[in-house]
């Protein structure tokens, strides 16, 4: 083919305005942004002309001329295509600053050609892609990324053990009262209970720094993977105990007295793993903590019903941190630490049953004291039945049933607070 049909051929040459490229071989396609072209108005141009003008542009080095097809290989340019390659190398400057402010730009180019013989020449198309995107992550200011980790130190995007904690205190709260608690009281404890299981979840990241990277469950805890140092987590634990402690000095001094018991419980419990196999107990003792207080900031003292229910919380606790504990058995006992999961060893779930049976005991015997309704005795029922789903979870002792009836221990408290509420209620009126 002489080069005056070459000329010819290229000249007539259609560019889709959504499959562009010059070459096959280029690699690497030049887009027109949604404008179609015609090269019929502008100067005749190379192969080899638009292969070293795209690779200036793009940063590529150039090829030897071994790596071109032999048919273009001998390729010096006249002065009637340098025209061409300007408005090349505009039109490509303006394609790269519209890409730069688009997220992602990624369009497949092909080549279509008028040729005149073109039912036995094929069209050429490929499908090689080239695309813009902006690698620079969003800016966030770094007081904002430094409480996203203390609200992940706190477990913040993690309620349960917040609303484990809480539906002990409303049981206290509402038998103390006899129905519906003073509004200050009430909110003075609720918030109370999200500060200081905060504050405990902090101090047992701080007490286990040098288990947790260890323990599956938790190695990507922030005080684990060193995102926060131990200095800033008993920060973070002093202000949300102090902020917990201005909230109780509004109730009367019986309260605040016991507050003191409730701080020595929070901060103690994470050591107690390493000296004995009893922490899940120790965990019931800080849990239930609110319920004593809670007849103390509305009936002044602290009445056997209140020591009752405490105890039925007791049980309740250990129970359900036990199923939390099996979760972890494997790696506790290969990092020497201390539960009643390691403890009970293959009479888990025969343990388990008692401390359930406890339970159950604890709160017949605080409905029978409390002469509570028929609506609180069928609470007690559904909580059976909910207790033994759980163990129906755990049957098989893997993490993930563990972890599911641990989990579920949530509703067993709603549903105690529920027969409670409504018994009250319903006596009250």
């Amino acid at each position: 083919m002489s080069i005056h049909t070459w000329l010819h051929a290229r000249s007539s040459m259609k560019i889709s305005s959504s499959r562009e490229i010059f070459m096959p071989w280029i690699g690497k396609g030049i887009s027109s942004h949604g404008r179609s072209r015609r090269l019929t108005n502008m100067p005749s141009v190379t192969p080899c002309t638009l292969i070293r003008t795209s690779r200036r542009l793009m940063s590529i080095p150039s090829p030897h001329e071994s790596e071109l097809p032999p048919a273009y290989t001998p390729c010096t340019a006249p002065e009637q295509w340098h025209g061409a390659a300007a408005a090349f190398i505009s039109h490509n400057a303006a394609v790269r600053r519209t890409a730069r402010d688009t997220d992602l730009i990624q369009t497949d180019r092909s080549i279509q050609t008028d040729h005149p013989d073109r039912s036995s020449r094929p069209i050429i198309q490929t499908d090689h892609a080239m695309s813009y995107e902006r690698f620079e992550a969003p800016f966030v200011p770094p007081w904002k990324a430094r409480l996203a980790l203390y609200w992940e130190l706190v477990r913040g995007d993690r309620p349960i053990g917040w609303l484990l904690l809480l539906w002990p205190t409303w049981w206290g709260l509402w038998l103390a009262a006899g129905g519906m608690p003073p509004i200050w009281t009430l909110i003075v404890f609720s918030l109370g209970v999200w500060l200081t299981r905060s504050a405990g979840c902090v101090i047992n990241d701080y007490a286990d720094r040098w288990l947790d990277p260890h323990v599956q469950r938790t190695q990507g805890r922030p005080l684990a993977r060193g995102a926060v140092s131990g200095r800033e987590a008993l920060l973070v634990f002093a202000v949300l105990m102090l902020v917990a402690f201005a909230l109780v000095l509004t109730l009367n001094r019986l309260t605040v007295y016991l507050s003191f018991a409730g701080v020595v419980l929070a901060a103690s419990y994470p050591y107690l793993k390493r000296y004995t196999y009893l922490p899940q107990v120790y965990l019931g003792l800080a849990f239930g903590w609110g319920i004593p207080m809670a007849f103390a900031a509305i009936q002044g003292e602290v009445p056997p019903l209140a020591w009752l229910l405490y105890a039925a919380n007791i049980a309740w606790a250990t129970a359900y941190d036990t199923w939390y504990a099996m979760v972890d058995r494997d790696d506790d006992l290969r990092m020497g630490s201390r539960s009643t999961a390691i403890l009970f060893g293959e009479m888990d779930l025969v343990a388990q049953g008692i401390l359930f049976a406890l339970f159950g005991y604890a709160l017949f015997l605080v409905g029978r004291r409390a002469e509570l309704g028929v609506y609180y005795w069928a609470a007690l029922g559904l909580v059976a039945v909910l207790v033994a789903w759980q163990f129906h979870l755990a049957r098989g002792r893997d993490r993930e049933g563990c972890f599911k009836a641990f989990l579920h221990n949530h509703w067993v408290g709603a549903t105690v607070f529920a027969g409670i509420a409504l018994a009250l209620a319903l006596r009250g009126s």
